[in-house]
């Protein structure tokens, strides 16, 4: 009787335990980030992919917002448009004011990439994972680049986190 009495209470120990590590993991972190499961950032990843083969090489054109020419930040506001359903200002000057600031080591997919590509002239993308982003670049039109390349992260200024469904 004592044995079984002993075996409960280390059971009732050890499925508390559990719950304790079960609760600390799945609680959002101080960030005020939205934590996204492996699943949601895989679907997510193919929907900008796929997005992005749609408008891959579409030639740079300042003001533009259609497949004969866009800009950097016409770009983003077409992808968040068609993507994520959301409106997000169409200037790149206005991108960096909104959502969240995020660590490069903690950006994800969907996040916005700043950059200071000139005296004046700033770029924004889009990261899609594994350092790639999606952007249109004034010399090649829409394409993928990477942020650890040295240009681009020579020229990398900040990630802003914006709130996404």
């Amino acid at each position: 009787m004592e044995l079984m009495k002993s075996i409960n209470r280390k059971l009732l120990i050890l499925i508390g335990c559990v719950a304790l590590v079960a609760a600390c993991s799945s609680t959002p972190t101080d960030t005020g980030y939205t934590y996204k499961p492996a699943q949601v950032r895989v679907e997510e990843r193919a929907r900008l992919h796929q997005h992005y083969r749609a408008w891959a090489g579409t030639p740079h054109q300042m003001g533009g917002l259609s497949r004969r020419g866009i800009d950097c930040s016409g770009f983003v506001y077409v992808t968040y448009r068609d993507v994520y359903g959301m409106r997000l200002p169409r200037s790149t000057d206005q991108l960096w004011d909104i959502g969240e600031e995020v660590a490069l080591r903690d950006v994800q997919t969907g996040d916005l990439l700043m950059f200071k590509t000139g005296f004046k002239q700033r770029h924004v993308g889009i990261y899609v994972g594994d350092g790639e982003f999606i952007h249109a670049s004034s010399s090649s039109g829409v394409m993928s680049s990477n942020v650890h390349s040295p240009y681009w992260s020579d020229a990398y200024r900040g990630a802003r986190r914006v709130a996404q469904p």
